[in-house]
């Protein structure tokens, strides 16, 4: 594949994976079957999977309505996409204008447009929402942001094509996933403090014992063959958590992209986590 043709993230995403993807793609199983990502965000293992040729059928999700859209218009429908996105000012004004727009009265290449052009142009990158659901970034402090990238997003189109896109909690990679299958979850992380806490990402947040769900869905997946890799923050609760015969924990250093202060950016030790399916008779 031409460097013209890699697909990169068409968003960027708190927590995104751009800087690691590399490392998590090294861990992949090997010859696994379909590949599941139920906490996709911007992609980038997905990406970087497609760049370096090793994957095959793919089911992507999220819990995120906007995102999935977005996704489904530029798999289906890049050329409206990249049509609409090339008519949009930056301009300040425009900016909460559209911002102000309620997505559900769009067409379906309008809202993928809205939601890239917010994300390229917002403060800082962030995707965040109220507690109503709505999206409430500020106005972003950008020399020429590049919302319309006609290659790229030609090239994401292309690596979609064939794969199963769907607005979905985790939970329901149980209704798909079959023995030989890889998933990857990459939850919002557990806080290292109170003050980390970051819940804008959907208007609910992503509680403890949240964490402790996605960990019996890893279980049953790893005992029903499917290999499974998390990641998430190197803190005593999700160290607890996956302290089970199935998982293996290892630490790397991630750089945090996206964070409010520029303090608060840099390298940050976080676990990986894999479970490998165990010896014996499934459930």
């Amino acid at each position: 594949m031409s460097d013209r043709l890699v697909p990169r993230p068409f968003v960027k995403w708190a927590g995104g994976k751009a800087r690691l993807a590399a490392e998590l793609a090294a861990r992949r199983p090997a010859q696994p079957g379909t590949y599941h990502e139920p906490f996709l965000g911007s992609g980038a293992l997905f990406f970087r999977l497609v760049r370096d040729g090793c994957i095959g059928p793919a089911c992507l999700s999220d819990l995120n309505a906007e995102l999935i859209d977005a996704y489904v218009a530029i798999r289906d429908h890049v050329e409206a996409v990249i049509a609409l996105l090339s008519q949009l000012a930056y301009d300040r004004s425009f900016y909460y204008d559209l911002r102000a727009a309620d997505p559900r009265q769009l067409a379906l290449p309008e809202r993928a447009a809205r939601t890239v052009y917010l994300n390229k142009t917002g403060y800082n990158g962030l995707y965040r929402v109220n507690r109503n659901g709505q999206f409430n970034v500020p106005f972003g402090r950008h020399t020429s942001p590049r919302y319309c990238d006609e290659a790229n997003l030609r090239a994401v189109s292309g690596a979609l094509q064939g794969v199963e896109l769907a607005c979905a909690p985790f939970e329901t990679v149980l209704e798909r996933a079959r023995p030989g299958d890889w998933a990857y979850f990459d939850p919002p992380y557990a806080p290292l403090s109170v003050t980390a806490n970051f819940t804008g990402y959907l208007p609910n947040g992503f509680s403890a014992q949240d964490q402790a769900r996605l960990r019996d869905v890893s279980t049953a997946l790893t005992r029903r063959g499917v290999s499974v890799m998390i990641s998430n923050s190197d803190t005593e609760l999700i160290r607890a958590l996956y302290a089970q015969p199935e998982f293996t924990i290892s630490q790397v250093l991630a750089h945090r992209a996206i964070n409010s202060k520029g303090t608060g950016r840099g390298k940050i030790a976080e676990l990986v986590i894999t479970g490998q399916p165990l010896p014996g008779p499934g459930v």
